[in-house]
């Protein structure tokens, strides 16, 4: 390879290619893996179920995954990581669109009397509606457009990531009702990511 050839791929240009592709790929595999399990009728007892877990699970992990490039790019120092933290951001609003309709559609036929009844029965459910319609103006804004036109408040709407993270991880908390393993794991990275940005935010005012 030559010196040239080196330098192209080394570039920020190209490293933010790579890693654009290699998101979306990671980030279709757990829908195939949906497809392939409905297609062979394996999704468990609870099909519906089964799919709504999967998805608001990742749906949560890419909200994680895109909380994470800030600290990221700081320790690394890496700044073109930057440039990948609005697709993880609209790949977590993709799976929580997913996890929504599975339960408005295949869980309840769209009978909304009877969705009103489940919120008012269980608050998880209430609690992960709220989380779900706050990502709706971040996905509406994650645009050039929206950027320039909002301005610094732009960055004062996009704080309510903070506020969805919260709420989806109490989410998982009440709707897990025995082993509550993984809702521990998540809330512990959570926590970490809020405390690495703070720290950075800290030092950065110093």
């Amino acid at each position: 390879m030559t010196r040239s050839t080196s330098i192209l791929f080394d570039s920020p240009v190209a490293k933010i290619r790579a890693l654009k592709a290699l998101i979306w790929l990671g980030a279709c595999l757990p829908l195939l893996r949906l497809l392939i399990l409905g297609f062979t009728d394996n999704l468990g007892a609870n099909p519906v179920e089964f799919i709504e877990r999967s998805t608001g699970t990742w749906a949560l992990v890419f909200l994680l995954f895109s909380l994470s490039i800030t600290p990221l790019r700081h320790w690394t120092q890496q700044s073109w990581l930057i440039a990948v933290r609005r697709l993880l951001g609209l790949w977590m609003f993709a799976y929580a669109c997913v996890h929504v309709l599975t339960y408005l559609w295949l869980d309840y036929s769209f009978d909304w009397a009877d969705i009103l009844k489940d919120v008012i029965k269980h608050p998880y459910v209430l609690v992960g509606a709220s989380a779900f319609l706050l990502t709706v103006p971040l996905a509406a804004t994650s645009n050039q457009r929206a950027i320039r036109v909002l301005k610094q408040r732009w960055k004062t709407l996009h704080q309510l990531v903070y506020v969805i993270g919260v709420l989806a991880l109490l989410h998982y908390w009440w709707l897990v009702k025995k082993d509550v393993t993984e809702p521990v794991i998540y809330s512990v990275v959570f926590a970490g990511l809020i405390a690495a940005r703070w720290r950075q935010g800290l030092n950065h005012r110093r």
